[in-house]
C-alpha cells in the first residue's frame, strides 16, 4: 500500500497517522547533529559531529526503532514540540507543515527521488563525522559557523 498522494496538504500535524508522520522526514540528518549551548547566553551552536548511529551515506538512523533506548537523549520530534525546538532547520518538512508552508521541490515526497535532498545540498552527507571518531570532551572544537 502506498501513501495517498499529497497527504500532507490541508492537514494539521496532529492528524497525521504514524506512517504519514514518518514519511514527512526528508532524511537530511540535521537533527542528528550534536549541538552545543552557551551556558551564559543560551545560544545554540551546531557541530559537524553526528550520532554514531547515523548512516553517513543515507543520512538515516541505523537503529531507528530502538533509537531512544540506544541514545536516551535522542529528541523525538512531535507535533507538540516541533515549533519549540530552536535547532530544527527552516528546511525541515515537519516545521514547514506546522507553519503552513509548502514542501520544497527537493523533498522526496515532491521529487519522488530519495537522492534529491542530497543533490540539493540540504542533507549532512559529506559534511559531518561520526561521534565514534571524536573526543566528545572537546566537542566545541567541532562547532561550525553558518
Amino acid at each position: 500500500m502506498t501513501l495517498k498522494s499529497l497527504f500532507w496538504k490541508g492537514k494539521s500535524l496532529p492528524d497525521f497517522s504514524e506512517r504519514e508522520w514518518e514519511a514527512l522526514c526528508d532524511g537530511c540528518g540535521q537533527c542528528c547533529q550534536y549541538k552545543l549551548e552557551d551556558e551564559d547566553t543560551g545560544d545554540l551552536y551546531l557541530t559537524n559531529v553526528v550520532c554514531r548511529f547515523l548512516d553517513l551515506e543515507t543520512c538515516r538512523c541505523s537503529v531507528y526503532p530502538e533509537r531512544h533506548n540506544a541514545v536516551p537523549t535522542c529528541v523525538q520530534l512531535t507535533p507538540q514540540n516541533i515549533l519549540s525546538l530552536e535547532w530544527i532547520p527552516p528546511t525541515c518538512a515537519y516545521k514547514l507543515i506546522a507553519e503552513g508552508k509548502p514542501l520544497s521541490d527537493w523533498h522526496p515526497l515532491i521529487s519522488a527521488d530519495q537522492e534529491s535532498i542530497h543533490n540539493a545540498g540540504i542533507s549532512v552527507r559529506g559534511r559531518v563525522i561520526s561521534e565514534s571518531g571524536v573526543d566528545m570532551d572537546h566537542l566545541e572544537d567541532f562547532a561550525i559557523s553558518e
